[in-house]
């Protein structure tokens, strides 16, 4: 307390009316100034007694005892692991593992979104019912302290910080072919075991161990794996009944829920992590969802990372497999936390999922006590924060940020965080910018006056990694540098100096609640195994150069062809299962015996509703993102079944001259047709499609084409759309056509009027009817 009062009259006399001695200082507020003396950012040449003023406030800050303090941090992989104690899975982490907000503040807890499915996390959600694991081990490692390391096995300071690199190599350890034991694998990841203390190598070895032992996880060692990963999934499972299947695990969620938090909590005891102090944001399993501006519905965090659409995000969603979890455990911290910080990261898939589980906000917003600050990202994410969403032709800027939250957060941003810390672009030399302006990265920047009207203090400083910068050229936050000003602004929080602007710009109405049931979700390790199930009875044949019959392919080509099918599925979570039923099997074509017409088309793949086969020439099999691209189109064809009874194309005469040709498609009646779709959902799609119902035989349907102009059959035109839709880059003639959607629409033109409205049309078809996405984001208010 004696140190609390000293600062404040300090604070009281470098702020005294009339003129202030911070008034030296560059323009700023009062926080930024204190936070640039802090950080020894200030320009020099000022007298010795202002020096020696700002000198004595920089010590009484640094002085200031906040081991007691409870922080609470909510973010995910990087940029959470970064502030913590440093980017973990760096490898000049080792050089300095002990650093960030863990060397500041020793009771800071993080807790980590949990959305993650690609990468390791996504190869081992195929075989165990756990949450993402990835971001978990990641800030777990950067969670590492020193003190905890001399306290726990009796280390020395040199010593621990051995320890530490050696963990840094077990747990970043990624292998693609399995090890052949336990003790192979810790020898394999170039650690120097002896580095560990005695009883800490045991703990891993035992975990090692239990992934031969235990046939539930074995499985896992057969994919590219991250061993970090795998020994949290073993020290989870150790706390598991052995004889407990997936399907058993799975019905018993609360025993899952239960032995997640145990094994962390151990694994973190034996790591130097105090226990509780890394959490998931929930224990139940959870997919990533986003809605974009032009209504596509792409579920899976690895997808929306890769995803270009063109489209800002409209909504973002956590789809949870059951009703969500929140952690007591979590609650707990947050009602005692003195501070409460989010921390950098990607917008879309690391503060808003945490978030979103229910009942989360709303005990953040009930401590109404705590310094709440967000640190604001850097970048621009490609994919995410390209595109603002009431603009998208203009940059992105801070309040943006603020208002995607608030958008898609329950209850908005109201009692969530009142200042926001940007890093300071004044200082980054013009030359480093240009060169990531080069590699098409833009900064974020601060509109300070908009963010200030909409009731939030921005607070720019000098945060980033200085050694960083010198050395490889790139920006990115210093984790010392950023807890130090985090100290700062607590520092004036207590001292009472600290201020939250008056609102002046109201954000909308919150229209994102929380829901109180979510309808129950296949587990992706139950999903893979169905995959893997149904396309098992595939039959996989040849046609070869010269002759038209088919040849069974030997079990090796069969099983190239159906681990690659299967993991083309997998990667897309918006696939129904129940669009495999319609094939029967999988023919690869030699181009030499490619008989199918491509006078409207280069795609080299279709559905035969004959021999309900999907039909690829084989020079399209060497390229795996061709292959995806192939499949997919003649998958989605695949759901017409055999609609088309016969297709015909004429011309179409005026007097002596060809002046077009006319399609006609005549369907099959519902008696003899195998599809998908209903004949009124057929009957939809071909008018979206341009085809023109005959009043006189309403199974005939046809369009008429003007000379030289293209055509895409709507079968193909179906099969592409498909693809389209789970990946744009796959059908670049789709991509071309929707892309009228973007431009302003003008009532003086009703044909464009009448285009963009089949064309959102098409895009709710296929999101209602062929994917059957009853997701609430598609309401108008997500409630």
């Amino acid at each position: 307390m004696a140190g609390q009062q000293q600062l404040k009259n300090q604070l009281h006399m470098l702020t005294s009316e009339g003129f202030s001695v911070l008034d030296v200082l560059p323009e700023g507020t009062l926080a930024e100034k204190v936070i640039s003396i802090v950080l020894g950012s200030t320009p020099g040449g000022f007298p010795p007694i202002l020096s020696s003023l700002f000198n004595k406030l920089q010590q009484q800050i640094e002085s200031l005892d906040v081991s007691t303090t409870k922080v609470v941090v909510f973010g995910g992989g990087t940029g959470l692991s970064n502030i913590i104690g440093g980017d973990s899975r760096r490898l000049g982490w080792a050089r300095n593992p002990f650093t960030g907000l863990k060397q500041v503040f020793p009771q800071v807890n993080s807790v980590v979104c949990v959305t993650d499915d690609g990468g390791s996390t996504g190869e081992l959600q195929k075989d165990l019912p756990l949450i993402a694991l990835g971001d978990l081990r990641h800030v777990l490692i950067s969670s590492i302290r020193r003190e905890n390391l001399i306290r726990t096995y009796g280390l020395d300071r040199a010593g621990a910080r051995r320890c530490a690199v050696a963990l840094h190599a077990i747990f970043n350890y990624r292998f693609i072919s399995p090890p052949v034991s336990a003790a192979q694998v810790l020898q394999d990841t170039g650690a120097v075991l002896a580095d560990l203390p005695e009883g800490l190598l045991a703990c891993l070895t035992e975990l090692a161990m239990l992934l031969y032992s235990d046939p539930r996880l074995s499985p896992t060692l057969y994919r590219p794996q991250c061993l970090g990963n795998l020994l949290l999934a073993a020290a989870i499972y150790k706390q598991l009944d052995p004889a407990l299947t997936s399907t058993q695990l799975l019905a018993s969620h609360q025993v899952v829920r239960t032995a997640t938090i145990r094994g962390l909590g151990e694994l973190s005891a034996c790591l130097g992590v105090r226990q509780n102090s890394v959490l998931p944001c929930t224990t139940t399993l959870s997919q990533l969802q986003m809605l974009y501006g032009n209504g596509v519905l792409v579920t899976s965090e690895y997808k929306s990372g890769k995803a270009r659409r063109g489209y800002p995000i409209d909504r973002v969603m956590i789809e949870f497999s059951r009703n969500p979890f929140l952690q007591p455990e979590v609650v707990q911290l947050v009602q005692q936390a003195d501070i409460i910080l989010f921390a950098p990261g990607s917008l879309y898939t690391s503060i808003i999922p945490i978030l979103q589980v229910p009942g989360l906000a709303e005990a953040i917003r009930k401590n109404a006590t705590a310094l709440k600050v967000l640190i604001a990202n850097i970048w621009v994410q490609k994919g995410e924060t390209d595109a603002a969403r009431d603009a998208p032709d203009r940059k992105f800027y801070v309040s943006d940020l603020i208002r995607a939250y608030h958008r898609n957060i329950p209850g908005g941003v109201h009692g969530l965080f009142s200042h926001v810390v940007a890093l300071d672009m004044n200082d980054i030399p013009g030359s480093i910018l240009q060169r990531y302006a080069i590699e098409d990265k833009e900064p974020i920047y601060i509109d300070r006056n908009r963010v200030r009207a909409l009731g939030f203090s921005s607070v720019e400083a000098r945060i980033f990694a200085n050694d960083q910068l010198q050395q490889r050229r790139v920006i990115q936050h210093d984790p010392d540098a950023l807890a130090r000003a985090i100290k700062g602004l607590w520092a004036l929080q207590q001292a009472g100096y600290l201020k939250q602007p008056a609102c002046t710009e109201q954000l909308p109405v919150a229209d994102f609640f929380s829901f109180s049931e979510f309808q129950a979700k296949l587990a992706p390790c139950l999903r893979y195994e169905k995959i893997r199930s149904q396309l098992h009875y595939l039959s996989t044949e040849l046609i070869v150069a010269g002759s038209m019959a088919m040849v069974k392919m030997t079990e090796m080509e069969r099983k190239w062809l159906l681990d690659r099918v299967v993991e083309i599925i997998w990667l897309h979570p918006d696939i129904p299962l129940e669009h495999l039923q319609f094939i029967r099997g999988i023919t690869l074509v030699e181009p030499e015996s490619w008989k199918r017409c491509q006078e409207w088309d280069n795609i080299f793949s279709f559905y035969d509703p004959v021999d309900q086969r999907i039909k690829i020439r084989q020079d399209q099999v060497g390229n795996l993102n061709r292959f995806e691209m192939v499949f997919l189109i003649a998958l989605g064809q695949s759901l017409l079944g055999n609609y088309a009874q016969e297709k015909r194309m004429t011309d179409l005469v005026s007097g002596q001259e060809v002046v077009g040709r006319t399609y006609q498609l005549k369907v099959r009646g519902k008696e003899q047709l195998i599809s998908f779709l209903e004949p009124e959902d057929i009957d939809v799609y071909l008018r979206l499609s341009r085809m023109h119902r005959s009043q006189q035989e309403e199974s005939v349907y046809t369009r008429v084409i003007n000379p030289g102009e293209g055509f895409t059959p709507p079968g193909l035109f179906f099969g592409l759309f498909y693809a389209w839709y789970l990946d744009n880059r796959f059908a670049a003639n789709i991509e071309y056509k929707m892309s009228i959607m973007r431009n302003g629409i003008s009532d003086l033109i009703p044909e464009q009027v009448r285009i963009v409205d089949r064309r959102r049309k098409t895009i709710s078809f296929f999101r209602e009817r062929i994917f059957r996405q009853r997701s609430p984001l598609l309401s108008g208010k997500v409630q």
